[in-house]
């Protein structure tokens, strides 16, 4: 299995939540949710491989002291779970 499952699960969680939400933000949440927390590396692969997740756009603010660009994120429409008979 995966070892970034519970991560995953947690995004899904949030996202579902809040709708919508930036990288940062995410990082920041999986951080102070979990006492291992995760890396930005694994928080950009968990969003960019995930079909559950869409990238919606692109904002520019201010985190961590400078200025940058980061993605904003949503739950894909498209994913059907998958039902068992």
């Amino acid at each position: 299995m995966s070892g970034t499952r519970r991560l995953r699960e947690e995004v899904r969680r949030y996202l579902d939540e809040k709708k919508t939400a930036n990288t940062v933000e995410i990082f920041d949440h999986l951080n102070s949710r979990f006492r291992w927390g995760a890396t930005m590396n694994q928080v950009g692969n968990i969003l960019a491989k995930d079909i559950r997740f869409d990238k919606i756009g692109h904002t520019r603010g201010q985190f961590r002291g400078s200025v940058y660009t980061v993605c904003v994120w949503g739950l894909s429409d498209t994913v059907n779970p998958i039902v068992i008979p």
